[in-house]
């Protein structure tokens, strides 16, 4: 999707994709940076708190060397950078859709505003020309999948397009072996980030092994421009929390399969599994989940800066 300069940022050509001026700067002059979904923003985190992050993430970028780039639908029109007034309107509304790669047709068809997800940033973001997207976790394939064929549509997404994406796993609520298959079926890249165990999101370890694992933000970088050589696809850099500042194992484990067995006794189905399950979560362990989401996507966000502008040294 090519892009040209508009008096407002940038916008494809056939597409009205639109980056805003900081983010058109950034991409012209070859500086880093990096994507963030707002679905976080509009689904994953309660308000009034998802207003604070998004100012918090954004500066974690920042303290890792690279431009924010949130990612929103708004009025049929797809934002690759959101002014603070397009953020307070992601925060506050919670009638906002929920876009996945299926639904942005819709949404630019007939006007309608949303938050995306990781299928829909990870898609605009390459479109727009960025190469590093941090998100929490990623979505995968759900726990009894064999009967409901419930599988997210994140890693077809990511089979398809070439980016870097710093994650903390996938959701725990998830189920883990499965997923890391599905995403070895679609040739999606997997390392860790100084780590040969696959992390659980709210905990430091889901019992999944991985293959390889970068050390620094450079490798990682090293990573995608020789995966960008071969072949599309993502490399999804899988980042633990440190244990001392994961949630409480016993705590996950009794949390999880509550807020699963709620769901189910809800007849919760589809994407609106992840945003019951989260609320769920936050009110059964009394904010705890809620503060590790912070934590991990804040530290995300800030490794994805740092393997920016790793990526933008090694292309000058």
């Amino acid at each position: 999707m090519s892009v040209e300069p508009t008096s407002t940022g940038r916008h494809a050509v056939g597409s009205p994709l639109r980056l805003s001026p900081e983010v058109d700067e950034a991409l012209t002059a070859g500086a880093p940076v990096v994507a963030l979904e707002s679905t976080l923003l509009a689904h994953g985190l309660p308000r009034p708190d998802n207003r604070a992050a998004a100012d918090d993430v954004e500066a974690a970028v920042r303290a890792g060397g690279a431009v924010p780039a949130t990612v929103a639908v708004l009025d049929g029109v797809p934002h690759v950078g959101l002014t603070a007034e397009q953020v307070d309107r992601v925060c506050r509304d919670p009638d906002l859709a929920k876009l996945g790669v299926r639904d942005l047709p819709v949404a630019a068809a007939l006007g309608l505003s949303g938050a995306t997800t990781v299928s829909s940033t990870a898609l605009l973001a390459a479109a727009a020309g960025i190469g590093v997207f941090a998100t929490g976790g990623l979505g995968g394939v759900h726990r009894q999948s064999a009967e409901t064929f419930d599988e997210s549509a994140d890693l077809t997404a990511l089979s398809r397009t070439s980016l870097a994406v710093v994650c903390a796993g996938v959701k725990s609520i998830l189920d883990v072996p499965a997923t890391l298959e599905r995403m070895e079926s679609l040739s999606v890249t997997v390392v860790g980030y100084r780590t040969r165990t696959f992390p659980g999101f709210y905990v430091a370890d889901s019992g999944s092994p991985v293959e390889w694992s970068v050390d620094s933000p450079e490798q990682a970088a090293a990573v995608l421009a020789a995966r960008r050589e071969l072949a599309p696809g993502a490399v999804v850099v899988a980042n633990p929390l440190p244990a001392d500042e994961q949630l409480d194992p016993a705590l996950h484990d009794r949390v999880i399969a509550d807020a699963l067995a709620a769901a189910e006794a809800a007849g919760v189905r589809g994407k609106a599994v992840t945003p019951f399950v989260l609320d769920h979560l936050h009110r059964a362990s009394e904010g705890a989940t809620l503060a590790v989401n912070v934590r991990l996507v804040l530290r995300n966000a800030e490794l994805a800066g740092r393997i920016a502008a790793a990526l933008a040294g090694q292309a000058r």
